[in-house]
């Protein structure tokens, strides 16, 4: 029962993990423009993502605008784009086989070993999964503090850590930390001794002695 317990929390940590890396993926405040400057006028709020750059004004009316071309984006946000895409693919692959290797489902009750392997195949590919996005975030948010520190960078140019690079951390540790509670569920390897033999006893004297 605690098995299947520490599986069931693994497997609930793992999908709000993946669900948390769609919304990080989606959101456009991956980078949000710096108000260090001393003129810098704070009329509106800057925003960059993966798909996207918004701008927020102060009335609060959002304007966004989808990036034009694909061959146009730098190479490290295309490359970015790549490992948070296939990062939900893999969280995808990897709740189907987990699910099919929770003790609380009833396909392949027949052969629990197998059963109990897919749930820890499952928590290998949410591993995967969390290590591409943690990846992806820490890449970008290095990218976003070496262009804030360098100093040929204009003031008005900088830019800070946005919230969908935090939910993209979180999101991917709970990947992780859920894909190895699930490979916790591993079948133990028995260890077999070869039954004892009984000793035949000693056959009885027939009180006949032999010369």
């Amino acid at each position: 029962m605690a098995s299947g317990g520490l599986q069931l929390l693994g497997f609930v940590m793992a999908f709000l993990g993946w669900v948390g890396i769609i919304i990080s993926t989606a959101m456009p405040q991956w980078k949000m423009a710096s108000y260090a400057g001393d003129n810098i006028v704070t009329a509106q709020a800057l925003y960059e993502g993966l798909w996207m750059s918004c701008a927020m004004q102060s009335t609060g009316q959002i304007q966004c605008k989808v990036y034009d071309s694909l061959l146009k984006l730098e190479g490290n946000l295309q490359a970015t784009r790549a490992l948070m895409v296939a990062s939900i693919l893999l969280g995808l692959v990897g709740m189907f086989v987990a699910v099919t290797g929770m003790k609380c489902m009833k396909c392949m009750e027949d052969d629990q070993v197998k059963k109990m392997r897919m749930a820890v195949f499952g928590g290998v590919i949410f591993i995967i999964s969390g290590l591409a996005a943690l990846v992806a975030t820490s890449w970008y948010g290095n990218r976003v503090a070496r262009a804030f520190y360098d100093p040929f960078t204009p003031v008005n140019t900088r830019f800070e850590f946005g919230s969908a690079l935090f939910i993209g951390w979180a999101a991917s540790s709970l990947a992780i930390l859920g894909g190895s509670f699930l490979c916790c569920s591993c079948p133990r390897r028995e260890t077999s001794y070869p039954p004892t033999r009984g000793y035949p006893k000693n056959a009885s004297s027939t009180g006949k002695d032999y010369v």
